[in-house]
């Protein structure tokens, strides 16, 4: 393939492209002129690399009029003496939740800044242990133990309740012996905690009750509030969500397992949330069609060490789902910023910026029709721990993984660890058929691998070969940083552009 001639025109760069030819033999006068074809690549960003993430969090929330809840009152009181429907308006200031909030349907629960939703418990009665302190009869009793951390010989992220000193984060270590300031070892055998930071005159507090509001009723508002120290047990939220909710303005921070769980939550919306700070995922979703999730912060969550690069720690998780993800900022998480697993389908990932994640940028696995689009993914990738390397086979920015029917097209890839990966597994059937790679096209996205061992490609195992014709890559735009010629992958072989471009991969796309 020739190119002819090459023109800038506004965002894109407009190629006029001989037809293939067998060798370099002009055609005969009489025969026809070779066709070309007009095409265009990408030079300009997308929109939302200048875009700027409006406010989040309860600033935003609008005023609440409605039945007031004080400081110190049981909210669960008030709303069962209430007929459906009601707006309740939690007072500034702090509310211990000893319960799990169930509201009924149509209920507004509402807040604004400093009303404060917490599931922690003061901790009192501290005794000087040697170097320590120690406060004992303050865990709760024995509950099943589940997930995946990145210590996987010790397990701390396993269990729930988490220590603060004067709102101060505590890492949790597993013996006695490794307690020192910052730090602190709850002996469940002997029901005991303990800490090195002097307790006197400080406020110390553990999260106790695993969850702030249940998803016991359908259309529930909330929105202005902070929702903090809850034991949420792995995989669960702090905050829960069912069908037809809509979650808008709120803070949901330092909660152990996940932030905000949609579950079985069809049409819920959430927006202008700030996520941060949560011990395993910011934002979950599961089995809840046509959710909408927009225009939020998420970000530094997974701070109690779930496993980094592959079991629901990070910014975004939805599994068996399906609805729009849209203009969030996904940032400086501990694991993947944004991951559809298992029979997601009619998906849209569109004008999100998702950078500085420990691990993918945005990973859609084992799942049906996607559109991923205009989204910025940058400096992904540079943290994963235990069970990865720096493979495609570990992930991009932006990952496929045995998926059908994913279009991936006019992102900014940039800086990450690996560019685009593609990978083709055997992963079993699925509620639409069989896991398979099929009808993936990557479609008008510059690519920009500025680090000598990234690349971009696809991979295969050996029980499931790539089809011909599966993937697709056409009018992209790659930036490399020169320094290693071999920047793709293929059938098991590294390769440089032009034997990328001779497996069929790229024709009309360009290289710099």
């Amino acid at each position: 393939m020739r190119r002819r001639r090459v023109a800038a025109s506004g965002a894109v760069l407009v190629l006029v492209l001989a037809g293939c030819s067998g060798g370099e033999e002009k055609p005969s006068a009489g025969s026809p002129a070779t066709p070309t074809v007009t095409v265009t690549v990408p030079t300009a960003p997308p929109a939302a690399e200048a875009a700027v993430l409006g406010p989040t969090g309860p600033g935003t929330a609008k005023a609440c009029r409605g039945t007031a809840i004080a400081v110190g009152a049981d909210p669960q009181q008030a709303i069962d003496a209430a007929p459906a429907g009601t707006t309740f308006c939690f007072a500034k200031g702090v509310h211990r939740i000893s319960r799990a909030i169930r509201p009924r349907a149509g209920v507004t629960l509402g807040g604004g800044p400093g009303v404060v939703l917490t599931g922690s418990v003061r901790l009192d009665g501290w005794k000087r242990d040697g170097d320590r302190w120690v406060v004992r009869g303050v865990l709760p009793a024995p509950y099943q133990l589940k997930g995946q951390c990145e210590d996987n010989k010790t397990k701390p992220c396993q269990r729930g309740e988490q220590v603060f000193v004067d709102g101060k984060h505590l890492t949790r270590v597993m013996s006695l012996e490794q307690v020192k300031p910052g730090t602190f070892f709850g002996d469940y055998q002997a029901n005991a905690v303990y800490v090195a930071d002097d307790p006197d005159g400080r406020a110390v507090e553990m999260s106790r009750t695993p969850t702030a509001i249940e998803k016991s009723a359908d259309d529930v508002t909330v929105t202005g509030l902070t929702i903090e120290h809850f034991a949420s047990r792995p995989q669960g939220g702090a905050l829960q969500v069912g069908p037809g909710w809509t979650v808008i303005a709120n803070e949901v921070r330092w909660n152990h397992a996940v932030g905000i769980m949609v579950i079985e939550g069809d049409r819920a919306e959430l927006s202008r949330n700030t996520v941060a700070d949560n011990g395993q995922l910011g934002i979950g979703q599961y089995k809840s069609a046509d959710v909408r999730i927009t225009a939020n912060l998420v970000t530094r969550n997974n701070t109690d060490g779930f496993w980094i690069a592959d079991w629901e720690s990070g910014g975004i998780k939805s599994t068996r789902s399906s609805g729009e993800v849209s203009g969030n900022d996904i940032v400086a998480n501990r694991g993947i910023g944004m991951w559809s697993d298992i029979a997601e389908y009619d998906r849209r990932i569109t004008g999100n910026r998702i950078r500085d994640n420990a691990a993918d940028g945005i990973r859609y696995e084992i799942s049906y029709q996607a559109v991923i689009e205009q989204n910025v993914v940058e400096s992904n990738g540079y943290g994963t721990g235990r069970g990865s390397g720096g493979s495609l086979w570990d992930g991009g920015g932006i990952n496929v993984n045995t998926s059908a029917g994913v279009q991936v097209r006019g992102n900014l890839v940039k800086a990450n660890r690996n560019g685009i990966s593609i990978q083709s597994r055997t992963r079993g059937d699925g509620p639409r058929g069989t896991y398979v790679l099929a009808d993936v096209v990557i479609e008008g996205n510059q690519v920009v691998m500025n680090d000598a061992t990234a690349s971009t490609g696809v991979v295969e195992n050996k029980g499931s070969p790539t089809k011909a014709g599966a993937v697709t890559f056409r009018r992209n735009s790659y930036q490399l940083d020169g320094k290693t010629p071999d920047r793709f992958a293929y059938r098991g072989k590294t390769m440089t552009w032009n034997e990328w471009q001779q497996a069929g991969f790229d024709q009309d796309s360009i290289s710099s």
